[in-house]
């Protein structure tokens, strides 16, 4: 969707089972942002300016996972088919010695990337995410059992609408600690209310969320010998900071940084100090 200029222009690329957006900022060595479930680029907005600004190239592509604006009917949903998808991002753009920044679901697809294909990425920065055993963790299990019943997507995307649901807990409510701007919470959910197509394509991923797609990642962790950072929220109350150090313990390269007064969309709630996290870590483990 994109809605903010601050990610730099909407550009549309083909790829495997179909075409997705993305934006473009910045020169220099690449950083790729992915999000999670019911977001797009935007989640980025308050981070990208600032990373770009200290010399990186700052891509934000907006997945199909529910707040997209190019439906993809074509394309293989499950949690591989769109770290494929991300796969084949980087290499349709050729690029290499990447920064991966992830933030929730976009994390667990981001994990499973890594176990898959990690030729083009040279470190990854991991925000609060989805991980072994959680993936939905068990405030969004519902999710996965409601997209197996025709037809109730629609209605939840209806009630949604209302400003104070926004803000429930099963919404944005435990996700982001200072609340979400009128028009970033319609750019997240407006394109699911309004089309039966994007509704189809998020359908499609929830049926395919299973736990056994990150355990079975988790279980080559101590093979990823590239360095890792997890930029952790200490008072998320939907990714604990206990997974972030059981997460540090499995990469053989990991590095746990503190972030306090957030949830866990971090970008949302505390971007200039995630800014800072990702320059710093990203020149630290810069190649020679």
């Amino acid at each position: 969707m994109g809605i903010t200029t601050a990610l730099g222009p909407a550009r549309d690329i083909d790829l495997p089972g179909g075409r997705i957006r993305y934006h473009d900022t910045g020169s220099g060595a690449p950083v790729v942002f992915v999000h999670g479930l019911l977001v797009n680029a935007d989640l980025w907005r308050k981070v990208v300016p600032g990373v770009a600004a200290a010399g990186y190239r700052c891509l934000a592509p907006d997945l199909p996972l529910g707040a997209h604006s190019i439906p993809v009917p074509e394309a293989d949903l499950s949690p591989t088919g769109v770290a494929d998808l991300i796969a084949a991002f980087l290499e349709r753009l050729d690029l290499d010695d990447v920064t991966l920044v992830a933030n929730d679901t976009g994390g667990a697809i981001t994990q499973i990337l890594l176990t898959r294909n990690r030729s083009r990425i040279g470190r990854v920065v991991f925000t609060p995410s989805d991980s072994y055993e959680d993936f939905f963790p068990p405030l969004f299990a519902p999710f996965k059992l409601l997209a197996r019943v025709p037809g109730s997507l629609r209605p939840l995307t209806a009630l949604l609408r209302i400003r104070p649901l926004q803000r429930l807990p099963i919404a944005f409510g435990f996700v982001t600690k200072h609340g979400l701007p009128d028009e970033i919470a319609d750019s997240y959910l407006l394109p699911s209310r309004t089309s039966a197509a994007i509704r189809k394509d998020l359908r499609r991923f929830l049926t395919g969320v299973d736990k056994r797609y990150t355990l079975a990642a988790a279980e080559h962790f101590a093979e990823i010998d590239i360095p890792i950072l997890l930029a952790w929220a200490t008072e998320d109350k939907v990714f604990p900071f206990a997974s972030a150090e059981r997460l540090e313990r499995a990469f053989p390269d990991a590095t746990l940084w503190r972030i306090d007064d957030s949830y866990t969309f971090v970008p949302e709630d505390k971007p200039e100090l995630l800014t800072k996290m990702i320059v710093e870590f990203t020149r630290l483990h810069a190649t020679p």
